[in-house]
């Protein structure tokens, strides 16, 4: 369990497989505005094959294995979700299949984490993608931050040329979301609701 003098481990991933993705650039942006007592690492999911069980019994492949263990070494989620089709993307909802798995530690890394939501893009930035998200991650019992939240429509109006987060509100808003999750993951942490970051034996190697 953290402390106040333990930063929250939190791990990150945007549901679009494009490099020059606002999603992405959304991650980037909240690594430089993290508030004190948080760390923030970034998962890339392109390398994910899709989920098979065939492919599973034969052996849980080494870059799923990563992502189960970036999971399980964290305390918190922030997955920013662009929307394809009123929906999630598909990239995005085969990793979290991925991770749901009890397969092969016994346990999904999933479970119980704290997680908030992010998305950008479309007249309503992704709003229909993080409903669909949040019913998602109910099947894990995944504690969804519910305010604030952070929908970035019509998001080039934001981002400069290099995709950097310039717009001074949207930098505050996702500043402020960032804070809530810190003390969200704090409270269900002490509450004994949440876990804790902790890698089972059988991710470490």
């Amino acid at each position: 369990m953290t402390t106040e003098d333990t930063p929250i481990r939190v791990l990150g991933f945007a549901g679009s497989l494009r490099q020059a993705s606002y999603n992405r650039a959304l991650l980037r942006a909240a690594q430089s505005l993290l508030p004190t007592g948080m760390r923030l690492d970034i998962f890339d999911l392109i390398d994910l094959p899709l989920y098979n069980g065939d492919v599973e019994a034969a052996g849980t492949p080494a870059s799923v294995l990563a992502f189960r263990r970036a999971m399980w070494s964290a305390d918190a989620l922030l997955i920013a979700s662009p929307e394809y089709n009123f929906s999630v993307t598909g990239a995005l909802k085969n990793a979290l299949d991925w991770a749901s798995r009890r397969i092969p530690d016994g346990a999904s890394p999933l479970d119980r984490l704290p997680a908030a939501l992010m998305g950008a893009g479309g007249m309503q930035g992704a709003l229909r993608s993080q409903l669909h998200l949040r019913e998602i991650l109910s099947h894990n019992d995944v504690h969804v931050l519910n305010r604030p939240t952070l929908l970035v429509a019509r998001a080039g109006r934001y981002f400069d040329e290099d995709l950097k987060l310039t717009d001074e509100e949207m930098r505050e808003r996702l500043a402020r979301m960032l804070e809530a999750l810190r003390d969200w993951t704090r409270q269900l942490q002490s509450a004994g609701l949440a876990r804790a970051a902790a890698v089972p034996a059988t991710s470490v190697n």
